[in-house]
C-alpha cells in the first residue's frame, strides 16, 4: 500500500441525514427556515421581526447556541447576514469556522473589492475565465461593468440577475421544478461483471420509480450509462409517460439489449440512469386501451412501496434486482437530500402495521 497509515471511514447518509433535521429544529425554535438550500445551508427571512441589525445579531447568536446546546458541542455554525441569499452566503464563507458576519447596503462595493471573483456565488472557473476574456479581472471591475456586459458574458439574463444581486437587491429565484429523477452506482469489485451490473441497473430503476411517485409524477424517457475501463457506453429510449416500475424495467430491458457485442464483454465499473421527461401525475393522460392493466399495476406499486417504506427499501422487489437489493444505498447530492422513508426502514410506520390475520 502506498498509504499504510490512511483510515477509511465509511459515509453515513442516514446519520448525516438526521442531523440535517435535528438542524432544522434547532433553527426553528429561533427563526423560521424560509428555504432548505443543501444538507448543511438554510435561507432565513429578518425582514419582518429581525429587520434590524441588532435583532438579526441576536437571533444569530441565538441560533449558534441552540445548536451547540441542541445538536451538538462540537458543531459551529457560520452565519452571513445581508441583503440578499446571494451576498449573505459570501458573508457566511468571509468567516470560518463559527463566523457571524454583516454586510449592509451602504458596505457595497466596498467591502466585497478585495475578494477574488470565484469568491462570487455563481462564478466558477469556466466563467470567471469568460470574465477575464472580456476584460474584467478584477472584483471593481465587475462592479464596475454595465447590465449590458454582464448580460454579454453570461449569455443572457443570468448577467443581469449577477449585476442586481452583487448590488443588494432582491431578486426571485427560479421556481424549483422535477425535471430529471435518477441514480447511479459505482461497482464495487464483486459486482463488475455483465449479470450483477445490469442486476444493478435493475436495482436503480426501482429506486427510480419510487421516487417518481414520492413526488407524484410520471417520466416519459429513460436515459442508461454503464462507464468501462474502455469507455462509457450510453443509449435512451423513449414511451408513453409512465411512473410504473414493470414498464421501466421493460424499457431498460429494451436498451441493455441494444448494447454492441464488444461493449457487453467489456469490464463494468459504473452504472447510472435518469429518468426524463417528467410531467406532474395530473397532466398524465391515461391510455384508454391500457386502462385496466395500468390500474392493476399502481395497484401493486402501492402496495409494494407502503412494505418497502415500512420495513426498508427492497424488502420487496422485482426479480431483475435479484442478488444486488443491497447495491446503491442512501447517498445524499449537493442539492438533493433524500428522504429517509424511501430508503431505510420506518419504525412508525412499522409500528402502526397491524398484523396479519
Amino acid at each position: 500500500m502506498h498509504c499504510p497509515e490512511l483510515a477509511l471511514v465509511e459515509a453515513r447518509p442516514a446519520l448525516y441525514e438526521r442531523y440535517h433535521r435535528r438542524f432544522l429544529e434547532a433553527i426553528e425554535s429561533c427563526i423560521h427556515v424560509t428555504t432548505i438550500k443543501s444538507i448543511d445551508e438554510v435561507e432565513c427571512d429578518l425582514t419582518r421581526t429581525f429587520a434590524s441589525k441588532e435583532k438579526a445579531l441576536e437571533v444569530a447568536r441565538q441560533i449558534k447556541a441552540t445548536v451547540r446546546r441542541d445538536v451538538g458541542e462540537c458543531l459551529t455554525s457560520s452565519i452571513g447576514i445581508a441583503p440578499n441569499w446571494t451576498l449573505a452566503k459570501m458573508a457566511s464563507d468571509m468567516q470560518k469556522p463559527d463566523g457571524l458576519v454583516v454586510i449592509e447596503e451602504s458596505d457595497l462595493p466596498t467591502r466585497l473589492l478585495g475578494l477574488e471573483l470565484q469568491d462570487f456565488l455563481g462564478i466558477g472557473p469556466a466563467m470567471e475565465a469568460r470574465l477575464i476574456a472580456s476584460g474584467i479581472d478584477t472584483v471593481a471591475k465587475l462592479y464596475a461593468a454595465t447590465k449590458t456586459q454582464l448580460r454579454g458574458v453570461w449569455g443572457g439574463v443570468v448577467g443581469e440577475r449577477m449585476y442586481a444581486r452583487i448590488r443588494g437587491e432582491k431578486i426571485p429565484e427560479e421556481l424549483m421544478t422535477h425535471k430529471t429523477v435518477g441514480h447511479s452506482h459505482v461497482l464495487p469489485p464483486q459486482f463488475r461483471t455483465e449479470a450483477k451490473a445490469l442486476a444493478v441497473l435493475h436495482r436503480l430503476i426501482q429506486k427510480a420509480a419510487l421516487r417518481l411517485r414520492s413526488i407524484n409524477h410520471y417520466a416519459g424517457n429513460l436515459t442508461v450509462f454503464v462507464s468501462y475501463k474502455q469507455g462509457t457506453w450510453t443509449d435512451e429510449i423513449r414511451f408513453n409517460e409512465t411512473q410504473d416500475t414493470l414498464s421501466m424495467s421493460k424499457a431498460l430491458r429494451q436498451l441493455c439489449s441494444r448494447r454492441p457485442p464488444d461493449v457487453v464483454r467489456r469490464v463494468p465499473m459504473q452504472v447510472g440512469l435518469v429518468l426524463s421527461r417528467l410531467i406532474p401525475a395530473a397532466c398524465s393522460t391515461p391510455d384508454l386501451f391500457e386502462l385496466d392493466q395500468e390500474n392493476n399495476r399502481a395497484r401493486l406499486n402501492s402496495a409494494m412501496d407502503d412494505l418497502n417504506q415500512v420495513f426498508g427499501n427492497g424488502t420487496v422487489f422485482f426479480g431483475g434486482a435479484f442478488g444486488a437489493t443491497k447495491a446503491a444505498p442512501m447517498r445524499i447530492a449537493f442539492t438533493r437530500i433524500p428522504k429517509p422513508e424511501l430508503e431505510e426502514i420506518d419504525p412508525d410506520r412499522r409500528r402502526r402495521l397491524r398484523p396479519l390475520k
